[in-house]
């Protein structure tokens, strides 16, 4: 059935210097797909390539075989829905933010992506300033979840969140996966891939130097991975 995404040869400079050198990756079409690395890695810049928030300055990236250069940007983001790594939603109630994604879904498709993002009924009436940072971040993926996209992209979602709020989404994004929505998550976390993580891409530098299981990862003795690897652990 091919690939969900394929990145060839994609290069990516900016202002500040290069920012992906030549990268080659392909992501499966299903479980849970885990790009990790330091800070300034890349990863999130790969990320956003996924849904044109991002554009390549060079080579070719393609959404289940098609190139993302000829697609319409506002189409394929119904597609590739995505969950930032800090919650932002409009002052109001939960409810209106969730009318501002899509106000023909009425009440039934509120609670229906509200249950979905383990929250009830209830939360609709709630002002969205009252919500917790996990609360908040599952309303966040609650709005993703309206267009109905086919993919989920998660751009280090739990990195403002406390321990029970990061198990919360954690366990909802496996539930989604599970349930058939492919899922890139983004993280610099690495017993957070090592809990979700179905295959792992890290990032160093820019460039992809591993792909492959988390096991296959911590038995691979590739050098700077490993500093990689103990330098994250020891942080």
């Amino acid at each position: 059935m091919g690939e969900l995404f394929q990145f060839s040869d994609v290069a990516v400079a900016g202002s500040s210097g290069v920012r992906l050198h030549e990268v080659t990756l392909s992501i499966p079409t299903s479980g849970i797909t885990v790009l990790a690395g330091p800070s300034g890695s890349g990863k999130s810049t790969l990320l956003r390539l996924c849904n044109r928030l991002e554009v390549p300055s060079g080579g070719r990236v393609e959404y289940r075989e098609q190139d993302l250069a000829l697609l319409d940007p506002l189409e394929l983001r119904r597609q590739v829905g995505m969950v930032f790594q800090r919650p932002v939603l409009f002052s109001g109630s939960v409810r209106d933010n969730l009318v501002e994604a899509d106000a023909e879904s009425g009440d039934d498709g509120f609670r229906n992506v509200l249950e979905r993002a383990a929250l009830d009924e209830s939360f609709l009436g709630r002002p969205a300033t009252d919500l917790s940072g996990g609360e908040a971040q599952r309303v966040c993926l609650a709005r993703a979840l309206l267009a109905e996209p086919d993919v989920l992209l998660m751009d280090e979602p739990t990195s403002s969140l406390d321990g029970v709020a990061v198990s919360k989404l954690e366990h909802l994004g496996r539930s989604l996966a599970d349930a058939g929505m492919p899922i890139v998550w983004v993280t610099h976390d690495l017993d957070q891939m090592r809990r979700i993580a179905d295959r792992v891409a890290v990032l160093l530098a820019g460039t992809v130097r591993f792909v492959g299981t988390a096991e296959e990862l911590a038995a691979d003795g590739d050098a700077e991975l490993v500093r990689f690897l103990e330098g994250a652990d020891a942080g």
